[in-house]
């Protein structure tokens, strides 16, 4: 096929850059990130300004037209945006996907929006959707068909924007994968604020040492992990929400006052001083230790460049995360942003009546987005459509036991939202993507996800350094429960039901904004 079909295409408010066509099996993206084994495909850059001082770059990666599997594959990005985000963009290219993704207008990072209200806009709502406008119009004149079926796949930001999607923009997909969505996004960054502030010391140093985290975290598996599910022998909480850490069992690991103070207010979560309301929740127990978690969360030189950029967008760009009011800045936030980036709308009606089909994942480790967050937003969408049987006839929650933030963590690593090893079956069975397939194309209901933990998984190259065990994963609120035998054999699970809730609520009130 010649590129130079791409010269004819049409972009409403928009430019194709480049297209190129790529059949050495390699893709450089950049100085440090390389893609081998590539099937061929053609790359399409393109730049997308909905309003004049927006610039929205796309990048849509077309299979040769024998190896397209017939469908779109929009897919999210990660923190603030600001790039293309190629890891998806691989993702769907070896599914063969037509794939699609945005760097959401923050270009090069999120403190460029800082002042540019219609950036601000492109990165919370509309980027992710213009993208799969144009996206779709470049498929279908490049085969010459529509795509038979679209998709959505996202995790962290990529879960916001999947939840914008579905709540926002209805009819763009027929399947969407929201997995640890972002998607509070004010008061998720409220509780990194809070965090920082709980952990500050006076010398500067780091209140932790990665020695201590995990002495903290073992010590809460220890105690807790029979409490929360799961099989003997786990090194992860099966269902965090059964606990709440009694800051008292730390008090022989040799930690000082201050370090067990901010531990407590920690696990308890960024609190209005003046109401006495909770903004967020507190971090889930047992990921302290674990990437992405309090070694990152104590460290302000770090985390401040990741995670501060709504604050910059309101207060400027010398925001001073340790004066942050959490009752009148709080507010000053959710006024000036909640409607711009929160995903909380709980009416998915549109979506529904569409044909549309929702998987939601939280790992029960999750160092970054509160699995209880995510466990509130899907209760509070039962709660709007009347029921948990309703709702699961179109929208379902699996809580993955011992996943990360969307990936690693200590138990479970792979349920198919990233490129996974050869050494299990990409079916329905084993994959969130493949399931959620069959359930928009033929109508089988996902009733379980067989997850895979292996030794030391790299979910972009597909090496998973063998497997160390599998185990189903139920629709929430079914959880596995052991029966005996080989812990590691998925044949020792069957479903059991846990209580409904989610465990550490915020406030409705912060969940209405």
């Amino acid at each position: 096929m010649d590129t130079k079909a791409f010269d004819q295409l049409h972009l409403e408010n928009g430019t194709i850059l480049s297209c190129e066509r790529i059949d050495t099996g390699i893709f450089q993206a950049n100085e440090n990130l390389r893609f081998t084994g590539l099937p061929p495909f053609y790359r399409v850059c393109a730049t997308l300004s909905p309003t004049p001082s927006s610039m929205v770059n796309v990048e849509l990666w077309l299979p040769e037209p024998e190896g397209w599997n017939g469908r779109f594959l929009g897919t999210g990005n990660a923190g603030g945006g600001g790039s293309i985000y190629y890891y998806q963009l691989r993702y769907g290219l070896m599914r063969g996907f037509a794939t699609g993704n945005v760097d959401l207008g923050t270009s090069p990072n999120a403190d460029a929006a800082t002042g540019f209200v219609e950036k601000q806009n492109d990165f919370g709502n509309r980027g992710t959707h213009i993208m799969t406008v144009a996206a779709k119009s470049m498929i279908e004149q490049f085969y010459g068909r529509p795509a038979s079926y679209s998709y959505f796949s996202g995790g962290s930001t990529g879960g916001q924007q999947a939840l914008i999607e579905a709540q926002r923009y209805p009819e763009d997909y027929n399947g969407i994968i929201a997995g640890c969505p972002g998607s509070n996004r004010t008061h998720l960054h409220a509780q990194f604020i809070w965090n920082l502030q709980a952990a500050k010391t006076d010398d500067g140093k780091l209140m932790f040492t990665q020695e201590e985290l995990d002495k903290i975290t073992a010590r809460v598996v220890e105690r807790y992990a029979a409490l929360s599910g799961g099989a003997p022998g786990d090194n992860f909480l099966t269902d965090p929400r059964r606990v709440k850490v009694d800051v008292n069992i730390f008090n022989d690991l040799g930690l000082s006052t201050a370090q067990v103070e901010a531990l407590r207010k920690i696990y308890e979560g960024p609190v209005n001083p003046r109401t006495g309301k909770r903004i967020f929740p507190g971090i889930v127990p047992g990921s302290e230790c674990h990437t992405g978690g309090l070694a990152w969360g104590q460290d302000p030189e770090f985390w401040l460049r990741v995670i501060a950029f709504p604050f910059r967008w309101v207060f400027g760009s010398d925001f001073d995360y340790q004066s942050f009011d959490f009752d009148k800045d709080m507010d000053k936030v959710d006024e000036q942003l909640a409607q711009v980036v929160n995903a909380n709308a709980a009416d998915l009606s549109a979506f529904r009546d569409f044909g549309g089909k929702l998987l939601m994942y939280t790992g029960s480790t999750d160092t970054q987005v509160a699995t209880f967050d995510t466990i509130q937003y899907y209760e509070r969408l039962i709660a709007h459509e009347g029921g948990l049987e309703k709702t699961q006839e179109f929208a379902r929650l699996f809580l993955v036991p011992g996943l990360g933030h969307m990936q690693g963590g200590p138990g479970i690593n792979d349920i198919g939202q990233v490129v996974s090893s050869s050494e299990v079956e990409q079916d329905a069975e084993h994959s969130i993507i493949n399931a959620l397939m069959e359930w928009v194309e033929n109508g089988r209901v996902p009733e379980k996800i067989i997850g895979t933990a292996y030794h030391n998984v790299d979910p972009f190259s597909g090496d998973g350094n063998g497997i160390r065990f599998q185990r189903p994963i139920y629709p929430y609120p079914l959880f596995p429960k052991y029966t005996g035998g080989d812990v590691n054999d998925p044949a020792s699970y069957v479903p059991e039901a846990h209580e409904r809730g989610a465990g550490q609520p915020s406030d409705e009130l912060y969940f209405e904004r």
